[in-house]
């Protein structure tokens, strides 16, 4: 049976809290906003502790890669789209900050949408009960018709559709990521798994030219990894499709014998799932590299971003 006795605390061992290594200290807190200061006043008043500080890094190194004109790729979902950040994304573009897009099939359907009628999004919710969800028949007639006379002429999905945008008398094709892409002269890349896009439900769909196009765009995306060497690579609300093609694309170069060791890569969602934080964070920066998660909504996460970005180049 263990001793009643009290404990004896007369020569416990102490030291002072002024020696000791602490994870917290007033320089690092954050400072009250003052009134109509600038952004990049705002930028320096957060705390630089965890997203804050992962903000501000991902920036510099952004900043640091575009000054030393090496690669910074956008790789990304649709929502961003569908939350109004194409401006965003498109003045990135036409200063010559991103230096390539990546985009799932989803991306062409609201890019087109937009440019095309002003409008995307429709609400599935009320659409799938009498079955006319995905139904628009100028989205799946024009996206098709684009996807297969691109792949004719020797083109990925992603050129063909910003050259039909760009080809069009769209109202809204300068808000456009596909136009400005193409406009520019900028890769954008675009990877399909058949049934996943509502295009593919349209009897205009060639499974042929879009599976030889989005090969096209892989091939294209495996040489665009192939010189991140110092760069960066955001992946921006894809959960799935993207982390996947991007790790293939990195492998394939690396099997080449490019060398892609030292780069940043980012993934910025609201929420952190598994193959964004093994196949674009963890995985593709074993050897060397920087790799950031930033959880938040893309509305005000990008922006933001974008915005640090502006304030340092």
């Amino acid at each position: 049976m263990a001793s009643r006795k009290k404990i004896d605390l007369k020569k416990l061992r102490t030291y002072s809290i002024k020696d000791r290594q602490s994870k917290v200290s007033l320089k690092e807190f954050a400072r009250p906003h003052s009134p109509s200061s600038s952004f990049k006043a705002f930028l320096d008043s957060l705390p630089d502790t965890l997203a804050a500080k992962a903000l501000r890094e991902i920036a510099l190194d952004i900043i640091n890669a575009h000054k030393g004109k090496r690669p910074v790729v956008l790789g990304m979902g649709a929502h961003p789209i569908k939350v109004g950040l194409n401006p965003v994304i498109i003045d990135l573009l036409k200063r010559g900050i991103i230096n390539a897009m990546v985009l799932n099939g989803a991306c062409i359907v609201h890019d087109f949408e937009l440019a095309y009628a002003g409008k995307t999004s429709e609400d599935v919710d009320h659409s799938i009960i009498d079955g006319s969800f995905g139904m628009a028949e100028e989205t799946g007639r024009m996206l098709n018709d684009a996807i297969k006379k691109g792949v004719k002429e020797g083109r990925g999905i992603g050129e063909a559709v910003g050259r039909m945008i760009y080809n069009s008398r769209f109202p809204n094709k300068d808000l456009s990521i596909l136009h400005t892409c193409y406009v520019l002269k900028t890769p954008a890349t675009v990877h399909v798994a058949i049934g996943t896009d509502i295009i593919h439900m349209h009897p205009e769909a060639d499974g042929s030219a879009i599976g030889d196009g989005s090969l096209r765009d892989f091939r294209t995306l495996a040489g665009i990894v192939a010189d991140l060497e110092g760069g960066v690579y955001i992946n921006l609300g894809s959960a799935v499709l993207l982390p996947e093609v991007f790790l293939k694309a990195l492998t394939l170069a690396r099997n080449l014998g490019y060398k892609v060791e030292n780069f940043t890569t980012a993934n910025m969602d609201f929420i952190q799932h598994y193959r964004p934080r093994e196949n674009v964070l963890r995985r593709p920066t074993i050897k060397g590299g920087r790799a950031y998660s930033l959880t938040g909504h893309h509305e005000i996460m990008f922006p933001l971003l974008a915005a640090a970005v502006i304030e340092g180049t």
